[in-house]
């Protein structure tokens, strides 16, 4: 897993899906230090016209580029439709954050043909590989 990971952090256009304005939460976090770190990152929310002062967009297949890597930071039991989606757009890698999957969940997601990483935090690696 640890090749995959460097894989991913090498990829220079993610989205997070979960997104939020909460300073508080891992959406928040996730989508601000992945910004912070010079990467094209995009926010991905229903709820939200705007986060950062980026766009924030209701579904992967509303952004405006197919993300190289995919940030998912919501449960379990909203990820089956956001994978189906990212799989029909061609999203080659997905990243579960801690608490964002189950075996079903990464099951469905290597059986469309997406590599997964989970159990692992993206905050924690990033700050590893120093970016």
């Amino acid at each position: 897993m640890e090749k995959l990971i460097q894989e991913m952090l090498e990829k220079p256009v993610w989205a997070v899906v979960g997104a939020t304005q909460h300073k508080d939460k891992f959406g928040y976090r996730i989508f601000s230090r992945l910004n912070d770190a010079g990467y094209e990152v995009y926010p991905v929310n229903p709820y939200y016209a705007e986060i950062e002062c980026s766009e924030c967009y209701p579904s992967l297949k509303a952004l405006p580029v197919v993300p190289d890597c995919v940030n998912m930071v919501v449960g379990p039991a909203k990820a089956a439709p956001i994978i189906e989606e990212a799989a029909e757009l061609g999203v080659k890698r997905m990243w579960f954050q801690p608490g964002a999957f189950d075996d079903a969940t990464i099951a469905l997601a290597e059986s469309k043909g997406i590599a997964v990483v989970y159990h692992n935090c993206v905050l924690v690696e990033l700050n590893k590989a120093g970016k």
